[in-house]
């Protein structure tokens, strides 16, 4: 009979109840929207580099290397010498080994020296290869490959030229030997695209007339020459490594970090991911709060609607008080009214994060390269949504309260 009296109330208030579930919709959808933005964003930084075991580099913190290494943030207190790059490529354990090279730039992006099989062995996204979007990769020694930020920040083609800069905030450039765009790559969401790629053997030509990073004043070997040089670097920032066996990866890794002919360090990139997002975690608190937030303040205007609605239904309290229903018949009706609404509000809410997700989820990767999954509800989701339904049941006692303590004479009675 409750559940009856309860839906006849609703549809009777058709107007206010539907304004009400729209609410609460909205604010079950945009904090469901903000959870698979926050673990989508998560993944995606936790995905920003897969598939490589180690990353070595010079001795420093797990984190400084792995900031300036895969996020180009920063830079190298030393370098790798080319002697223990070869000798950990060496190693029977190393299965694969890329180089990087990072200290110049162009117009703000960081310019890395590596090989092509960077190009192979980079994953990203749980094994995702990196794909070209216009162009292929590089077959010249000055052909250089920018990611998607670069070319639409800069509006840059393939066969455009680029001059690249010494340095980080130099005004000098090697405008000697300028590199022509052989690739512009598809958009993935990591460093890779704000990256200028170009050959280690190309940072080697551009400062073959510098020395302790300086211009050799008045010298300028033609390109000509240059190109017949043997270009093997000395020394690389930093290098990816892939181990034959999953099993090995400790003992390749002290080995490194043990290394007795230059201080070097080895990191696990997962476990460095998990430690510089605890640092920036704040802001995924922040997040949280204030989607929280917006739940709370509907539910808070549903009670408030219900409030405002009391006046106006005070003689329908009164004449089923009069009718002989009992005030626990009234104070039942009333929460189950709200819990109806909350529960009517969570399953449009999730219906709406859907649908968002299916129309944005394409936008969003080709935008931003942050995959937002299209997957069912989690556990954490699932008591979300009870959560809200039990919330508004317990916001409703309030006006119950006070409508199960009216009296029989307050409803009848006519007011001037």
């Amino acid at each position: 009979m409750i559940l009856r009296l309860a839906f006849g109330s609703m549809a009777a208030r058709a107007l206010t109840v539907t304004m009400t579930v729209i609410a609460i919709a909205l604010s079950v959808a945009l904090f469901l929207g903000v959870e698979k933005v926050r673990t989508g964003a998560k993944a995606s930084f936790a995905d920003t580099i897969s598939g490589t075991d180690l990353i070595v580099g010079a001795r420093s913190g797990s984190v400084q290397l792995l900031l300036y290494s895969v996020f180009r943030i920063g830079n190298a207190t030393n370098n790798l010498t080319w002697e223990s790059y070869n000798d950990i490529a060496a190693r029977p354990e190393v299965d694969w080994i890329v180089p990087i090279s990072l200290g110049d730039s162009h117009r703000q992006f960081r310019v890395m020296g590596t090989t092509t099989e960077f190009f192979e062995r980079y994953k990203y996204r749980s094994g995702r290869s990196l794909t070209f979007g216009d162009g292929a990769i590089m077959s010249d020694l000055f052909d250089a490959v920018v990611g998607a930020d670069v070319a639409a920040t800069l509006n840059y083609n393939v066969g455009d030229p680029i001059v690249v800069a010494h340095g980080l905030a130099s005004f000098t450039n090697h405008d000697d030997q300028p590199f022509r765009i052989s690739g512009i790559l598809e958009k993935t969401g990591t460093p890779v695209d704000r990256t200028v790629i170009v050959s280690l053997r190309a940072i080697e030509a551009i400062h073959v007339d510098w020395t302790s990073g300086t211009k050799i004043q008045g010298q300028s070997t033609p390109v000509d020459v240059i190109r017949q040089m043997d270009l093997q670097p000395q020394a690389v920032t930093a290098a990816l490594v892939g181990v034959k066996s999953r099993l090995q990866v400790f003992s390749l890794q002290r080995s490194i970090n043990e290394y007795p002919q230059e201080p070097l360090l080895a990191i696990l990139p997962g476990v460095a991911l998990q430690e510089l997002w605890q640092i920036v975690g704040i802001a995924e608190t922040a997040l949280i709060a204030v989607s929280g937030m917006v739940i709370i303040t509907a539910l808070i205007g549903m009670m408030a609607t219900i409030f405002s609605s009391l006046n106006e239904r005070r003689r329908e309290m009164a004449i089923f008080r009069a009718m002989g229903a009992r005030p626990r018949i009234v104070l039942g009706m009333l929460v189950l009214e709200a819990t109806l609404m909350a529960a009517l509000g969570a399953v449009l809410g999730l219906l709406l994060l859907y649908a968002g997700l299916v129309v944005a989820q394409p936008v969003v990767d080709r935008a931003f390269g942050l995959w937002l999954p299209i997957e069912a509800p989690t556990l954490r989701e699932v008591w979300v949504l009870l959560g809200v339904v039990c919330a508004g049941a317990i916001v409703s006692l309030i006006p119950a309260l006070r409508a199960y303590r009216m009296s029989l004479a307050d409803g009848m009675m006519v007011r001037i």
